[in-house]
């Protein structure tokens, strides 16, 4: 499959760099998506992440906004909204309320992580278990948009023109089937579960109203540079980053990789550091191509949501710059 045939996205979840504020980490989210709709990718979605001191994304909808006040045609969303974190009907409010202000350009990304530690779910107001009760909170934020439920209405919601995507992994795809959602899904447990997933998602999709056939999003670390190390050197901040988090209970601001030496590492943190390194596309524009053009194959993908941190800020936006050309975005 030519990937000029398929979607090109963004998910940028306004990494933090060591001696940056946060405030600065979101200013560059919004100049990030004007670039982006300049070289032409479809869609530019936020994150939402709390009290994580590397990632300033806290409040999506309200970044969403930023986003979309700064663009003018590319589509504006999440990915995602936590549902656990939320009353659907605040969920749906605000997305209305976006619908309202930016009529035929805002996506719906909803998602069922809980709070990073016991600390911040607490503050959260919930639990673990809340993750559980994810389908009747999905339900409640379709109805919403349809005709209320109960006698309660969202306002600007109600018919309002949004459509929701679902990011899963695992069980989640069978959910997005039964649901009749588009699936958002990355290789976060290897490629091969992933793929075996998105067959579950097909073969059980139900149609809905908001999508008629199965539509799948692959979510993927893309970095392109000079060279096949350049690229590799730019994963390193990532990677180490997911590392400590796991190791540490906080995730930390992004630093530069040449402070990075896995050496130093306990058998632990190098363990998840290689792991965080793997399932990357990476390498020279021709790797990248090649290697997507192998990810689309298996996984017949709709759209790519491509989601890159690294230090080196300019080199993150050369990377973006050179996969818009190789997929025939940037011409």
């Amino acid at each position: 499959m030519a990937l000029e045939s398929v979607r090109f996205s963004i998910l940028d979840r306004s990494r933090v760099r060591r001696g940056q504020d946060h405030a600065d980490a979101l200013r560059e989210t919004v100049a990030f998506a004007v670039l982006a709709e300049q070289w032409g990718y479809h869609r530019f979605w936020v994150a939402e992440h709390h009290s994580v001191p590397g990632v300033a994304g806290t409040a999506p909808t309200v970044l969403a906004a930023a986003v979309a006040a700064a663009t003018s045609r590319i589509r504006v969303g999440t990915g995602g909204v936590m549902l656990p974190n939320h009353q659907p009907l605040v969920v749906a409010e605000q997305f209305g309320v976006l619908a309202s202000l930016f009529p035929g350009r805002v996506d719906m990304g909803l998602g069922r992580s809980v709070g990073f530690t016991d600390g911040v779910r607490r503050a959260l107001g919930h639990g673990l278990d809340d993750a559980d009760d994810v389908d009747a909170r999905l339900d409640e934020v379709l109805d919403y948009f349809e005709t209320g439920r109960a006698g309660v209405h969202a306002g600007s919601a109600e018919g309002a023109d949004v459509p929701a995507f679902l990011l899963a992994t695992g069980s989640g795809a069978e959910r997005a089937a039964r649901f009749g959602l588009p699936l958002v899904i990355a290789p976060i447990a290897g490629s091969k579960a992933m793929v075996a997933a998105i067959e579950r998602y097909r073969a059980l999709f139900q149609p809905s109203g908001q999508a008629q056939r199965p539509y799948v999003v692959v979510a993927a670390t893309v970095v392109i540079a000079d060279s096949t190390q350049q690229a590799h050197r730019l994963l390193l901040p990532e990677a180490w980053a997911s590392a400590y988090s796991r190791t540490h209970g906080e995730f930390p601001a992004l630093i530069p990789p040449s402070e990075i030496d896995p050496a130093t590492m306990t058998d632990r943190q190098r363990h998840l550091f290689e792991q965080a390194l793997g399932n990357q596309i990476h390498g020279t524009e021709d790797q990248v191509a090649e290697a997507l053009e192998n990810l689309v194959s298996r996984t017949d993908a709709d759209e790519i949501l491509v989601h890159t941190s690294t230090f080196d800020r300019a080199a993150r936006m050369d990377s973006h710059r050179r996969l818009a050309r190789i997929i025939g975005l940037d011409s």
